[in-house]
Protein backbone atom coordinates (compact mmCIF):
# COMPACT_ATOMS: atom_id res chain seq x y z
CA UNK A 1 0.00 0.00 0.00
CA UNK A 2 1.44 3.61 -1.04
CA UNK A 3 2.86 5.44 2.25
CA UNK A 4 1.25 8.42 0.44
CA UNK A 5 -2.50 9.60 0.48
CA UNK A 6 -4.70 10.15 -2.61
CA UNK A 7 -4.56 8.84 -6.21
CA UNK A 8 -1.65 6.91 -7.27
CA UNK A 9 0.41 9.42 -9.22
CA UNK A 10 3.40 7.29 -11.13
CA UNK A 11 6.71 8.50 -10.60
CA UNK A 12 8.64 9.37 -13.77
CA UNK A 13 10.68 6.87 -13.97
CA UNK A 14 7.99 4.00 -13.18
CA UNK A 15 5.26 5.72 -16.20
CA UNK A 16 8.59 3.95 -18.90
CA UNK A 17 7.97 1.05 -16.28
CA UNK A 18 3.97 0.90 -16.68
CA UNK A 19 4.63 1.90 -20.61
CA UNK A 20 6.56 -1.12 -21.31
CA UNK A 21 4.19 -3.60 -19.43
CA UNK A 22 1.32 -2.29 -21.39
CA UNK A 23 2.94 -3.11 -24.75
CA UNK A 24 1.88 -5.68 -26.70
CA UNK A 25 5.37 -5.89 -28.63
CA UNK A 26 7.21 -6.50 -25.20
CA UNK A 27 7.47 -9.73 -24.15
CA UNK A 28 9.45 -9.77 -21.22
CA UNK A 29 9.66 -6.64 -18.52
CA UNK A 30 12.59 -7.30 -16.27
CA UNK A 31 13.07 -4.55 -13.66
CA UNK A 32 16.78 -4.61 -11.50
CA UNK A 33 15.84 -2.22 -8.54
CA UNK A 34 16.67 -0.69 -5.24
CA UNK A 35 14.01 -0.21 -2.58
CA UNK A 36 12.44 3.05 -2.11
CA UNK A 37 10.83 3.13 -6.13
CA UNK A 38 7.35 2.65 -5.30
CA UNK A 39 8.25 -0.76 -7.20
CA UNK A 40 5.09 -2.43 -5.12
CA UNK A 41 2.45 -0.02 -5.99
CA UNK A 42 3.73 -0.12 -10.07
CA UNK A 43 3.23 -3.55 -9.18
CA UNK A 44 -0.16 -3.45 -8.36
CA UNK A 45 -1.16 -1.15 -11.12
CA UNK A 46 0.04 -3.75 -13.49
CA UNK A 47 -2.16 -6.22 -11.75
CA UNK A 48 -5.17 -3.63 -11.85
CA UNK A 49 -4.34 -3.38 -15.78
CA UNK A 50 -5.38 -6.73 -16.70
CA UNK A 51 -8.05 -6.84 -14.19
CA UNK A 52 -9.45 -3.92 -15.68
CA UNK A 53 -8.19 -3.48 -19.31
CA UNK A 54 -6.76 -6.87 -20.39
CA UNK A 55 -8.35 -9.84 -19.10
CA UNK A 56 -6.17 -12.77 -18.86
CA UNK A 57 -4.97 -15.55 -16.11
CA UNK A 58 -2.64 -13.60 -14.21
CA UNK A 59 -0.18 -16.01 -12.13
CA UNK A 60 2.14 -14.01 -9.49
CA UNK A 61 4.82 -15.91 -7.87
CA UNK A 62 6.44 -14.89 -4.77
CA UNK A 63 9.42 -16.41 -2.66
CA UNK A 64 7.40 -18.26 0.14
CA UNK A 65 3.89 -18.34 1.02
CA UNK A 66 3.60 -15.56 3.87
CA UNK A 67 4.99 -13.19 1.51
CA UNK A 68 2.05 -14.49 -1.16
CA UNK A 69 -0.20 -13.29 1.81
CA UNK A 70 1.58 -10.25 2.89
CA UNK A 71 0.84 -9.22 -0.65
CA UNK A 72 -2.83 -9.51 -1.41
CA UNK A 73 -3.47 -8.51 2.30
CA UNK A 74 -1.12 -5.26 2.25
CA UNK A 75 -1.29 -4.01 -1.03
CA UNK A 76 -3.83 -5.62 -3.66
CA UNK A 77 -7.02 -5.60 -1.72
CA UNK A 78 -5.99 -1.82 -0.18
CA UNK A 79 -5.27 -0.62 -3.46
CA UNK A 80 -8.68 -2.44 -5.09
CA UNK A 81 -10.57 -1.27 -2.41
CA UNK A 82 -9.97 2.32 -2.39
CA UNK A 83 -10.00 2.78 -6.18
CA UNK A 84 -13.42 3.27 -7.34
CA UNK A 85 -12.52 1.79 -11.06
CA UNK A 86 -11.06 -1.20 -9.28
CA UNK A 87 -13.66 -2.19 -6.03
CA UNK A 88 -15.20 -5.18 -6.43
CA UNK A 89 -13.28 -6.06 -9.37
CA UNK A 90 -11.92 -9.27 -7.85
CA UNK A 91 -14.88 -10.45 -5.53
CA UNK A 92 -16.19 -12.77 -8.76
CA UNK A 93 -19.63 -11.35 -8.71
CA UNK A 94 -19.65 -11.03 -12.23
CA UNK A 95 -18.70 -14.03 -12.91
CA UNK A 96 -21.53 -16.08 -10.79
CA UNK A 97 -21.97 -17.55 -7.24
CA UNK A 98 -20.04 -21.31 -9.13
CA UNK A 99 -16.53 -19.72 -8.75
CA UNK A 100 -15.47 -19.70 -5.66
CA UNK A 101 -12.80 -17.09 -4.61
CA UNK A 102 -9.88 -17.86 -1.91
CA UNK A 103 -7.26 -15.14 -0.82
CA UNK A 104 -4.50 -16.53 -3.00
CA UNK A 105 -7.22 -17.47 -5.93
CA UNK A 106 -9.66 -15.19 -7.24
CA UNK A 107 -11.68 -14.59 -10.57
CA UNK A 108 -12.67 -11.53 -12.28
CA UNK A 109 -14.76 -11.18 -15.53
CA UNK A 110 -12.63 -12.38 -18.41
CA UNK A 111 -9.16 -13.95 -16.43
CA UNK A 112 -8.13 -15.17 -12.96
CA UNK A 113 -5.51 -13.84 -9.75
CA UNK A 114 -3.17 -16.97 -8.44
CA UNK A 115 -0.56 -15.88 -6.22
CA UNK A 116 1.46 -18.60 -5.43
CA UNK A 117 4.73 -19.31 -3.64
CA UNK A 118 7.69 -20.05 -5.55
CA UNK A 119 9.13 -22.92 -2.83
CA UNK A 120 6.42 -25.23 -4.15
CA UNK A 121 6.46 -27.00 -7.87
CA UNK A 122 3.23 -27.70 -6.96
CA UNK A 123 1.48 -24.74 -6.84
CA UNK A 124 3.70 -23.83 -10.44
CA UNK A 125 2.28 -26.84 -12.21
CA UNK A 126 -0.95 -26.33 -11.55
CA UNK A 127 -1.39 -23.17 -13.27
CA UNK A 128 -1.56 -22.19 -16.64
CA UNK A 129 -1.31 -18.67 -17.25
CA UNK A 130 -0.73 -15.58 -20.40
CA UNK A 131 0.36 -13.15 -17.60
CA UNK A 132 3.15 -14.12 -15.25
CA UNK A 133 4.54 -11.93 -12.42
CA UNK A 134 7.17 -13.04 -10.32
CA UNK A 135 8.48 -10.90 -7.68
CA UNK A 136 11.98 -11.00 -5.61
CA UNK A 137 13.17 -13.84 -7.82
CA UNK A 138 16.86 -13.26 -6.09
CA UNK A 139 15.38 -14.83 -2.81
CA UNK A 140 13.79 -18.24 -4.58
CA UNK A 141 15.32 -21.37 -3.72
CA UNK A 142 15.80 -24.00 -5.92
CA UNK A 143 13.33 -26.55 -5.65
CA UNK A 144 14.03 -30.65 -5.85
CA UNK A 145 12.14 -30.03 -9.63
CA UNK A 146 14.66 -27.38 -10.75
CA UNK A 147 14.53 -23.39 -11.06
CA UNK A 148 11.53 -22.35 -9.96
CA UNK A 149 11.66 -19.34 -12.84
CA UNK A 150 11.99 -21.51 -15.62
CA UNK A 151 8.98 -24.00 -14.32
CA UNK A 152 7.22 -20.78 -14.10
CA UNK A 153 7.80 -19.14 -17.50
CA UNK A 154 6.86 -23.43 -18.66
CA UNK A 155 3.03 -22.58 -17.63
CA UNK A 156 2.77 -19.39 -20.14
CA UNK A 157 4.79 -21.65 -23.25
CA UNK A 158 0.99 -22.16 -24.71
CA UNK A 159 -0.12 -17.98 -24.84
CA UNK A 160 1.39 -16.96 -28.25
CA UNK A 161 0.76 -13.49 -26.75
CA UNK A 162 2.59 -14.05 -23.08
CA UNK A 163 3.38 -11.35 -20.50
CA UNK A 164 7.00 -12.43 -18.44
CA UNK A 165 7.20 -9.79 -15.54
CA UNK A 166 10.28 -10.23 -13.41
CA UNK A 167 11.09 -7.97 -10.51
CA UNK A 168 13.85 -8.37 -7.82
CA UNK A 169 16.28 -6.39 -5.49
CA UNK A 170 20.02 -8.28 -6.18
CA UNK A 171 22.10 -10.31 -4.35
CA UNK A 172 25.59 -11.59 -5.16
CA UNK A 173 26.72 -10.72 -9.26
CA UNK A 174 27.40 -14.93 -9.99
CA UNK A 175 23.88 -15.91 -7.80
CA UNK A 176 21.44 -13.20 -9.04
CA UNK A 177 18.57 -14.41 -11.58
CA UNK A 178 17.54 -10.84 -11.97
CA UNK A 179 20.54 -9.00 -13.06
CA UNK A 180 20.75 -12.15 -15.46
CA UNK A 181 17.61 -11.41 -16.63
CA UNK A 182 18.67 -7.64 -17.02
CA UNK A 183 21.95 -8.38 -19.05
CA UNK A 184 19.81 -10.34 -21.59
CA UNK A 185 17.45 -7.19 -21.82
CA UNK A 186 17.62 -4.11 -23.90
CA UNK A 187 19.41 -2.70 -20.63
CA UNK A 188 17.54 0.27 -19.92
CA UNK A 189 19.02 3.03 -17.23
CA UNK A 190 16.95 6.20 -16.07
CA UNK A 191 19.15 9.45 -16.92
CA UNK A 192 18.48 12.50 -16.00
CA UNK A 193 19.77 16.12 -16.73
CA UNK A 194 22.69 18.06 -15.35
CA UNK A 195 20.71 21.44 -14.81
CA UNK A 196 24.62 22.94 -15.38
CA UNK A 197 25.40 21.80 -18.53
CA UNK A 198 22.24 19.58 -19.66
CA UNK A 199 24.52 16.51 -20.53
CA UNK A 200 22.07 13.21 -19.36
CA UNK A 201 23.70 10.57 -16.88
CA UNK A 202 22.50 7.87 -15.00
CA UNK A 203 23.08 9.46 -11.17
CA UNK A 204 25.38 6.71 -9.60
CA UNK A 205 26.52 6.16 -5.97
CA UNK A 206 30.72 7.17 -7.03
CA UNK A 207 29.32 10.91 -7.75
CA UNK A 208 27.63 11.52 -5.00
CA UNK A 209 30.01 13.69 -2.75
CA UNK A 210 29.82 15.55 0.80
CA UNK A 211 32.58 17.41 2.50
CA UNK A 212 34.27 15.41 5.50
CA UNK A 213 31.97 15.05 8.55
CA UNK A 214 28.23 16.54 7.07
CA UNK A 215 26.80 14.05 4.74
CA UNK A 216 24.16 16.22 5.46
CA UNK A 217 25.25 18.16 2.49
CA UNK A 218 25.68 15.40 -0.07
CA UNK A 219 25.36 16.73 -3.57
CA UNK A 220 25.62 14.92 -7.04
CA UNK A 221 28.80 15.79 -8.99
CA UNK A 222 27.69 15.90 -12.72
CA UNK A 223 30.08 13.20 -14.82
CA UNK A 224 30.48 16.17 -17.62
CA UNK A 225 31.25 19.53 -15.96
CA UNK A 226 31.86 18.66 -13.07
CA UNK A 227 29.30 20.77 -10.98
CA UNK A 228 28.23 20.39 -8.04
CA UNK A 229 23.85 19.86 -8.04
CA UNK A 230 22.73 20.13 -4.71
CA UNK A 231 19.26 18.35 -3.61
CA UNK A 232 16.56 20.80 -4.12
CA UNK A 233 17.61 20.72 -7.95
CA UNK A 234 16.60 16.47 -7.92
CA UNK A 235 13.08 16.81 -8.35
CA UNK A 236 13.27 18.30 -11.48
CA UNK A 237 15.78 16.54 -12.80
CA UNK A 238 13.88 13.49 -12.41
CA UNK A 239 11.14 15.07 -13.79
CA UNK A 240 12.91 15.60 -16.76
CA UNK A 241 14.95 12.43 -17.07
CA UNK A 242 14.33 9.46 -19.93
CA UNK A 243 15.26 5.92 -20.94
CA UNK A 244 17.93 4.61 -22.77
CA UNK A 245 18.19 1.39 -24.09
CA UNK A 246 22.37 0.46 -23.65
CA UNK A 247 21.47 -2.25 -25.71
CA UNK A 248 19.01 -1.63 -28.80
CA UNK A 249 19.46 -4.45 -30.48
CA UNK A 250 17.66 -6.59 -28.49
CA UNK A 251 13.74 -6.42 -28.90
CA UNK A 252 10.79 -7.48 -26.76
CA UNK A 253 12.64 -7.88 -24.23
CA UNK A 254 12.68 -4.40 -21.68
CA UNK A 255 15.09 -4.48 -19.01
CA UNK A 256 15.26 -1.56 -16.33
CA UNK A 257 17.62 -1.01 -13.71
CA UNK A 258 16.75 1.96 -11.37
CA UNK A 259 18.17 3.01 -7.79
CA UNK A 260 17.02 4.96 -4.72
CA UNK A 261 19.16 8.26 -6.06
CA UNK A 262 16.49 9.09 -7.83
CA UNK A 263 13.64 8.35 -5.88
CA UNK A 264 11.74 11.93 -4.33
CA UNK A 265 11.13 10.54 -1.12
CA UNK A 266 12.01 12.07 1.63
CA UNK A 267 13.88 9.09 3.56
CA UNK A 268 15.78 8.85 0.23
CA UNK A 269 17.44 12.34 0.56
CA UNK A 270 21.19 11.88 -0.51
CA UNK A 271 22.56 13.58 2.69
CA UNK A 272 20.10 10.67 4.59
CA UNK A 273 21.42 7.92 2.01
CA UNK A 274 24.92 9.40 2.95
CA UNK A 275 24.70 9.14 6.78
CA UNK A 276 23.53 5.48 5.67
CA UNK A 277 26.65 4.57 4.21
CA UNK A 278 28.78 6.40 6.49
CA UNK A 279 26.94 4.06 9.19
CA UNK A 280 27.35 0.53 7.36
CA UNK A 281 30.27 1.29 4.88
CA UNK A 282 32.55 -0.52 7.69
CA UNK A 283 30.61 -3.73 8.10
CA UNK A 284 30.42 -6.02 4.94
CA UNK A 285 27.06 -7.49 6.13
CA UNK A 286 25.26 -4.24 6.27
CA UNK A 287 27.79 -2.46 3.11
CA UNK A 288 26.15 -5.38 1.08
CA UNK A 289 22.47 -4.64 2.90
CA UNK A 290 23.33 -0.54 1.53
CA UNK A 291 24.54 -1.37 -1.95
CA UNK A 292 21.62 -4.12 -2.37
CA UNK A 293 18.28 -2.13 -1.20
CA UNK A 294 19.39 1.30 -1.63
CA UNK A 295 21.91 1.17 -5.06
CA UNK A 296 20.20 -1.75 -6.37
CA UNK A 297 23.44 -3.47 -7.76
CA UNK A 298 24.32 -7.20 -6.95
CA UNK A 299 27.27 -7.46 -3.81
CA UNK A 300 30.81 -8.43 -5.68
CA UNK A 301 32.24 -11.27 -3.47
CA UNK A 302 36.39 -10.18 -3.11
CA UNK A 303 36.94 -13.33 -0.59
CA UNK A 304 38.41 -15.16 -3.51
CA UNK A 305 41.02 -12.49 -4.32
CA UNK A 306 42.64 -12.51 -0.74
CA UNK A 307 45.86 -12.62 -0.73
CA UNK A 308 47.28 -14.91 2.31
CA UNK A 309 50.75 -13.21 3.12
CA UNK A 310 49.25 -9.97 2.97
CA UNK A 311 46.85 -11.17 5.52
CA UNK A 312 49.17 -12.58 7.86
CA UNK A 313 51.45 -9.56 7.65
CA UNK A 314 48.48 -7.85 9.55
CA UNK A 315 49.84 -8.90 12.65
CA UNK A 316 49.64 -6.73 15.76
CA UNK A 317 51.29 -6.71 19.35
CA UNK A 318 48.52 -8.07 20.99
CA UNK A 319 47.51 -11.77 21.77
CA UNK A 320 46.02 -13.93 24.94
CA UNK A 321 49.04 -13.19 26.95
CA UNK A 322 48.20 -8.90 26.02
CA UNK A 323 44.83 -8.43 25.67
CA UNK A 324 43.70 -5.77 24.23
CA UNK A 325 41.54 -3.58 26.21
CA UNK A 326 38.87 -2.87 23.55
CA UNK A 327 38.16 -6.55 24.18
CA UNK A 328 35.24 -7.49 26.64
CA UNK A 329 34.33 -10.97 25.71
CA UNK A 330 36.23 -14.19 24.42
CA UNK A 331 34.77 -17.28 22.39
CA UNK A 332 36.33 -20.05 21.40
CA UNK A 333 35.93 -22.09 18.33
CA UNK A 334 36.79 -26.23 18.54
CA UNK A 335 37.52 -28.53 15.88
CA UNK A 336 38.33 -32.41 16.89
CA UNK A 337 40.47 -34.68 14.84
CA UNK A 338 41.71 -38.01 15.13
CA UNK A 339 44.98 -36.99 16.36
CA UNK A 340 44.38 -33.86 18.31
CA UNK A 341 42.24 -30.78 18.91
CA UNK A 342 42.45 -27.60 17.62
CA UNK A 343 40.77 -24.31 19.10
CA UNK A 344 40.81 -20.88 18.17
CA UNK A 345 39.77 -17.90 21.07
CA UNK A 346 38.40 -14.20 19.53
CA UNK A 347 38.35 -11.18 21.44
CA UNK A 348 35.11 -9.15 20.80
CA UNK A 349 34.67 -5.24 21.34
CA UNK A 350 31.88 -3.03 21.24
CA UNK A 351 31.22 -2.77 17.92
CA UNK A 352 31.13 -6.33 16.75
CA UNK A 353 34.95 -6.07 16.04
CA UNK A 354 36.49 -9.71 15.80
CA UNK A 355 40.34 -9.92 17.45
CA UNK A 356 42.00 -13.59 16.94
CA UNK A 357 43.83 -13.73 19.66
CA UNK A 358 45.53 -17.55 20.60
CA UNK A 359 45.49 -20.73 17.76
CA UNK A 360 46.09 -23.47 20.33
CA UNK A 361 47.06 -27.07 19.35
CA UNK A 362 46.65 -30.01 22.23
CA UNK A 363 48.16 -33.17 20.44
CA UNK A 364 46.42 -36.16 21.74
CA UNK A 365 43.49 -38.52 21.11
CA UNK A 366 39.86 -37.54 21.35
CA UNK A 367 39.33 -40.87 22.81
CA UNK A 368 41.82 -40.33 25.54
CA UNK A 369 40.78 -38.64 28.26
CA UNK A 370 43.74 -36.39 29.12
CA UNK A 371 42.71 -34.79 25.92
CA UNK A 372 39.53 -33.60 26.93
CA UNK A 373 41.17 -32.44 30.49
CA UNK A 374 44.00 -30.38 28.56
CA UNK A 375 40.83 -28.98 26.84
CA UNK A 376 39.07 -28.20 29.67
CA UNK A 377 42.15 -26.21 31.07
CA UNK A 378 42.27 -24.47 28.54
CA UNK A 379 38.42 -22.94 28.27
CA UNK A 380 38.45 -22.55 32.10
CA UNK A 381 41.46 -20.81 32.26
CA UNK A 382 41.03 -16.62 32.95
CA UNK A 383 44.02 -14.00 31.53
CA UNK A 384 44.64 -10.81 32.59
CA UNK A 385 42.64 -7.50 31.27
CA UNK A 386 44.62 -4.02 31.03
CA UNK A 387 41.19 -2.43 32.62
CA UNK A 388 42.33 -5.21 35.69
CA UNK A 389 40.98 -8.39 37.14
CA UNK A 390 40.91 -11.36 34.75
CA UNK A 391 38.63 -12.66 32.02
CA UNK A 392 37.60 -15.98 30.82
CA UNK A 393 36.15 -17.53 28.54
CA UNK A 394 31.88 -16.58 27.69
CA UNK A 395 31.22 -19.21 25.17
CA UNK A 396 32.67 -22.40 23.35
CA UNK A 397 31.77 -24.04 19.91
CA UNK A 398 32.85 -27.81 20.21
CA UNK A 399 32.35 -29.68 16.70
CA UNK A 400 30.65 -32.71 16.98
CA UNK A 401 30.24 -33.24 13.20
CA UNK A 402 32.95 -36.02 12.79
CA UNK A 403 30.74 -39.15 13.91
CA UNK A 404 33.97 -41.13 15.28
CA UNK A 405 34.03 -38.64 18.16
CA UNK A 406 30.03 -37.19 18.71
CA UNK A 407 29.46 -38.68 21.43
CA UNK A 408 32.77 -37.68 23.16
CA UNK A 409 32.06 -34.20 22.53
CA UNK A 410 28.16 -34.82 23.60
CA UNK A 411 30.03 -36.32 27.41
CA UNK A 412 31.94 -33.65 27.33
CA UNK A 413 29.86 -30.33 26.77
CA UNK A 414 26.87 -31.74 28.58
CA UNK A 415 27.87 -31.03 31.82
CA UNK A 416 29.36 -27.61 31.19
CA UNK A 417 26.24 -26.66 29.07
CA UNK A 418 25.63 -23.93 31.85
CA UNK A 419 28.62 -22.25 31.04
CA UNK A 420 28.13 -22.06 27.50
CA UNK A 421 29.86 -25.10 25.90
CA UNK A 422 28.26 -26.00 23.11
CA UNK A 423 28.12 -29.26 21.04
CA UNK A 424 27.93 -27.65 17.41
CA UNK A 425 26.75 -29.32 13.65
CA UNK A 426 27.72 -27.15 10.84
CA UNK A 427 25.24 -27.45 7.75
CA UNK A 428 25.71 -25.92 4.43
CA UNK A 429 23.16 -23.20 2.57
CA UNK A 430 21.20 -20.17 3.47
CA UNK A 431 20.40 -20.77 7.43
CA UNK A 432 20.89 -18.80 10.93
CA UNK A 433 24.12 -18.06 12.13
CA UNK A 434 23.13 -20.81 15.11
CA UNK A 435 20.32 -22.64 16.09
CA UNK A 436 19.45 -25.05 18.70
CA UNK A 437 18.52 -28.52 17.20
CA UNK A 438 14.53 -29.44 17.64
CA UNK A 439 16.18 -33.31 19.07
CA UNK A 440 14.33 -33.43 22.40
CA UNK A 441 17.72 -35.75 23.09
CA UNK A 442 20.20 -33.34 22.08
CA UNK A 443 19.32 -30.09 23.99
CA UNK A 444 22.86 -29.06 23.89
CA UNK A 445 23.51 -29.53 19.97
CA UNK A 446 23.66 -26.60 18.58
CA UNK A 447 23.54 -26.03 14.52
CA UNK A 448 25.72 -23.33 12.69
CA UNK A 449 25.18 -22.03 9.49
CA UNK A 450 28.73 -22.49 8.29
CA UNK A 451 28.60 -20.44 4.32
CA UNK A 452 26.33 -17.91 6.50
CA UNK A 453 29.35 -17.60 8.38
CA UNK A 454 32.29 -18.24 5.96
CA UNK A 455 30.60 -15.31 3.96
CA UNK A 456 30.67 -12.90 6.64
CA UNK A 457 34.50 -13.57 8.25
CA UNK A 458 35.59 -13.77 4.11
CA UNK A 459 34.51 -10.43 3.53
CA UNK A 460 35.48 -9.15 6.56
CA UNK A 461 39.09 -10.18 5.87
CA UNK A 462 39.05 -9.11 2.74
CA UNK A 463 38.19 -5.28 3.17
CA UNK A 464 40.58 -5.61 6.18
CA UNK A 465 37.33 -4.05 8.33
CA UNK A 466 35.92 -5.60 11.49
CA UNK A 467 39.05 -8.45 12.24
CA UNK A 468 42.37 -8.36 13.92
CA UNK A 469 44.94 -11.06 13.54
CA UNK A 470 47.56 -11.40 16.65
CA UNK A 471 51.53 -11.40 15.17
CA UNK A 472 51.84 -14.82 17.73
CA UNK A 473 49.90 -16.73 14.93
CA UNK A 474 51.91 -18.76 12.61
CA UNK A 475 52.06 -18.94 8.95
CA UNK A 476 50.02 -22.14 9.03
CA UNK A 477 47.20 -20.70 10.49
CA UNK A 478 46.75 -18.49 7.61
CA UNK A 479 47.18 -20.72 5.12
CA UNK A 480 44.00 -23.14 6.78
CA UNK A 481 42.11 -20.13 7.88
CA UNK A 482 42.28 -19.30 3.99
CA UNK A 483 42.16 -22.49 2.73
CA UNK A 484 38.25 -22.42 0.83
CA UNK A 485 36.67 -20.66 -2.11
CA UNK A 486 33.50 -19.51 -2.86
CA UNK A 487 32.69 -21.15 -6.10
CA UNK A 488 29.54 -21.35 -8.26
CA UNK A 489 27.98 -23.94 -10.23
CA UNK A 490 24.84 -24.56 -12.33
CA UNK A 491 22.27 -26.37 -10.47
CA UNK A 492 18.60 -26.93 -12.44
CA UNK A 493 19.37 -24.26 -14.78
CA UNK A 494 20.35 -21.81 -11.99
CA UNK A 495 23.62 -20.90 -10.32
CA UNK A 496 23.83 -21.44 -6.72
CA UNK A 497 27.19 -20.94 -4.56
CA UNK A 498 29.09 -22.97 -2.17
CA UNK A 499 32.54 -23.06 -0.25
CA UNK A 500 35.03 -25.73 -1.37
CA UNK A 501 38.28 -26.89 0.08
CA UNK A 502 41.35 -25.66 -1.83
CA UNK A 503 42.89 -29.72 -2.74
CA UNK A 504 45.90 -29.91 -0.58
CA UNK A 505 45.08 -27.53 2.86
CA UNK A 506 43.76 -28.31 5.87
CA UNK A 507 40.87 -26.08 7.15
CA UNK A 508 41.12 -27.07 10.73
CA UNK A 509 41.86 -22.90 11.58
CA UNK A 510 38.95 -22.10 9.43
CA UNK A 511 36.23 -24.24 11.07
CA UNK A 512 37.65 -23.47 14.62
CA UNK A 513 36.70 -19.22 13.53
CA UNK A 514 33.73 -20.16 12.22
CA UNK A 515 32.63 -22.08 15.43
CA UNK A 516 33.84 -18.75 17.44
CA UNK A 517 31.81 -15.88 15.37
CA UNK A 518 29.20 -18.63 16.18
CA UNK A 519 29.77 -18.83 19.64
CA UNK A 520 29.54 -14.85 19.59
CA UNK A 521 25.62 -14.86 18.93
CA UNK A 522 24.92 -16.73 22.17
CA UNK A 523 26.57 -14.20 24.90
CA UNK A 524 24.85 -10.89 26.20
CA UNK A 525 26.03 -7.68 25.06
CA UNK A 526 26.19 -5.84 28.55
CA UNK A 527 29.49 -4.31 27.37
CA UNK A 528 29.46 -1.60 30.05
CA UNK A 529 28.92 -3.34 32.72
CA UNK A 530 31.85 -6.34 32.08
CA UNK A 531 34.19 -2.98 32.13
CA UNK A 532 32.76 -2.11 35.15
CA UNK A 533 33.42 -5.82 36.58
CA UNK A 534 36.86 -5.29 35.25
CA UNK A 535 38.04 -2.53 36.79
CA UNK A 536 36.86 -3.43 40.32
CA UNK A 537 38.49 -6.33 40.09
CA UNK A 538 42.07 -6.68 41.64
CA UNK A 539 44.31 -7.02 39.30
CA UNK A 540 45.81 -11.20 39.32
CA UNK A 541 47.85 -12.85 38.31
CA UNK A 542 46.49 -14.92 35.36
CA UNK A 543 46.54 -18.67 35.20
CA UNK A 544 49.73 -20.34 32.93
CA UNK A 545 48.25 -21.51 29.98
CA UNK A 546 50.94 -23.94 29.32
CA UNK A 547 49.79 -27.24 28.04
CA UNK A 548 51.66 -30.11 28.43
CA UNK A 549 49.62 -33.71 27.52
CA UNK A 550 51.03 -36.72 28.53
CA UNK A 551 49.56 -38.72 25.03
CA UNK A 552 52.96 -37.49 23.93
CA UNK A 553 55.17 -38.89 26.19
CA UNK A 554 53.78 -42.21 26.27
Amino acid sequence: MSALPGPIRLYPFQSGMADAIGDPTVERVTIQKSARVGYTTLLVSALANFVVNDPAQVLAVLPVEKDCRNFVVANVEPIFRSSPALAGKLSGAQVGADNRNTMLSRRFAGGSLNVVAAKSPNNLRGHNTRVLIMDEVDSMDITAEGDPISLAEGRTSSFPDRKIFIGSTPTETATSLVCDAYSRSDRRVYEVPCPECGDFHEIMWEQIRWPEGEPEKAAWCCPSCGSFVDEHHKTGMVEAGRWRATAPHVQGHAGFRINSLVSPLVNARWGKLAAEFLEKKDDPDKLRTFKNLVLGLPWEDAANAIDEDEVAGRGEAFGIGAIPEAVLYLTIGVDVQDDRVEAVTVGWDREGGAYLLDHAVIYGSPDDATTWRDLDALITARHSHPLGGTIGIDAVAIDSGDGDWTQRVYDFTGPRARRRVMAVKGMGGSRKVIVGSTAKTLRNLFIVGVDVVKTTLMHRISRATGIRFSDQLEPVFFEQLLSERKTFKRVAGRIVSRWERIPGRQAEALDCCVYAFAARQVIPNNFEARAAELRREPRAPARPRVIQSEWMNR
